[in-house]
């Protein structure tokens, strides 16, 4: 297998439109890294930079140490994988995963052996000769694993190939890719919206929005020690808490973040971490607090109280909103919610998240709580601001054409 290293990939297409800036990181041998983030957050775009089948405006493309960017895709030796419906519908499924060898001129008797063992090791023997209409929907994916795990190849790449199954199945695949990376021992790169799925299968996750990184580390510590507030909003479901304005203030008894007419006292941890804390006391520098729902306890002892405002039951978990201030409403874990009803709310402040209220970027420093890995060279990145993001896409934005009058 192979590595991968991007350094300072970037994309603007003729009309100036950025799809990805200055995007870097790098994989070991044999790592599952996922690449995720909203809408329009440019995963696909990278995937279909670093197989070849689109050019990077800026940057360099090493896999296996070798530079990569005027290789033609054939000669990459990554394989791209998308969802079943990518099969030929003409060729069984033995055809559909030797196509590939066959294009590359490979002899009949290796690709015979190899589709061999991969069909075993798919659980596919049964179903070699049938073509992908006679075939399930988990047996089509499986075909198209197949299809790249028969070239041998230096890289996997996955682009969204959950996309549109059903729970059930998208949970089992889950398993299946896992698995099997492990079993082939291959590099990974798995493109996927759904951050659970990039949660549950990668060992590292580059997190991406508008085209730029916003932290590249393992799950646990993207969850615990997010480098921004985005970070901390899409990592986790349901979602962070985000409380917005609100400023640090010191009274006798120690320091408190105030939010309307609320406040809420900073624990000994938190203050500990916020290592310029002195900057915000007492000035008008805001914050945004972070609080997120598994982390409040509802009808308990504390700080906050106010009436639910909105109730989710779907999947099984009860969710409700509550107010709890003119301009702040947080979601918790309620059972049988009810709107109207009024309840207390404990959050666990030890865990509380503090980001700076203008660059979003977070104000607390790493504690003994961060699990550091030799092999994440990004760790430490800091990335842009949200007001230096802004001023990016200004920069790139397609100009605007005058309409004419009629």
């Amino acid at each position: 297998m192979a590595n991968l290293k991007l350094a300072g990939v970037s994309k603007i297409y003729p009309s100036g439109k950025m799809a990805l800036f200055n995007v870097s990181f790098s994989s070991s041998d044999s790592e599952f890294i996922a690449v995720t983030g909203g809408s329009l957050c440019g995963k696909s775009t990278l995937l279909r930079i670093i197989a070849g089948l689109e050019e990077a405006t800026a940057g360099d493309i090493y896999i296996g140490d070798k530079l990569m960017n005027e290789a033609d895709p054939k000669d990459r030796d990554v394989a791209m994988v998308f969802g079943s419906n990518t099969l030929y519908p003409s060729l069984n499924v033995a055809d559909n995963m030797a196509y590939g060898l066959k294009m590359r001129n490979v002899p009949q008797a290796v690709i015979q052996q190899r589709v061999k063992v991969v069909a075993e090791m798919l659980g596919l023997t049964e179903v070699l000769y049938r073509k992908p209409k006679a075939l399930t929907a988990a047996q089509r994916l499986l075909t198209t694993y197949g299809r790249a795990i028969v070239r041998e190849p230096k890289l996997y790449l996955f682009d969204d190939p959950l996309a549109g199954l059903d729970e059930k199945l998208r949970a089992d695949m889950r398993g299946v890719l896992v698995n099997l990376q492990a079993r082939v021992k291959g590099t990974f790169i798995y493109a996927t919206k759904n951050i659970s799925e990039a949660m549950s299968m990668a060992t590292r996750i580059v997190i991406l929005k508008d085209g730029f990184v916003q932290q590249v580390d393992t799950p646990r510590n993207l969850y615990d020690y997010p480098a921004n507030a985005y970070v901390g909003f899409f990592v986790g479901s349901p979602t962070m808490n985000l409380v917005q304005h609100a400023k640090a203030v010191r009274e006798e008894d120690g320091v408190y973040c105030v939010f309307d007419d609320k406040k809420l006292k900073l624990p000994e941890n938190i203050i500990a971490r916020w290592t310029n804390i002195e900057e915000y006391i007492g000035a008008d520098k805001e914050v945004t607090l972070g609080i997120r729902p598994e982390d409040i306890k509802a009808d308990a002892e504390g700080p906050l109280s106010g009436e639910v405002c909105g109730a989710d039951n779907s999947d099984g978990v009860s969710l409700a909103e509550i107010d709890v201030s003119k301009n702040v409403s947080l979601t918790v874990f309620l059972e049988k919610p009810v709107r109207g009803e009024k309840h207390t709310l404990a959050p666990d402040l030890t865990r509380l998240y503090v980001f700076d209220g203008e660059t979003q970027l977070t104000l607390l420093s790493r504690d003994e709580g961060y699990v550091a890995d030799e092999k994440n060279a990004e760790a430490d990145f800091v990335p842009l601001t949200k007001g230096e993001t802004e001023e990016r896409i200004k920069q790139f934005a397609p100009p605007k054409q005058d309409k004419k009058r009629k």
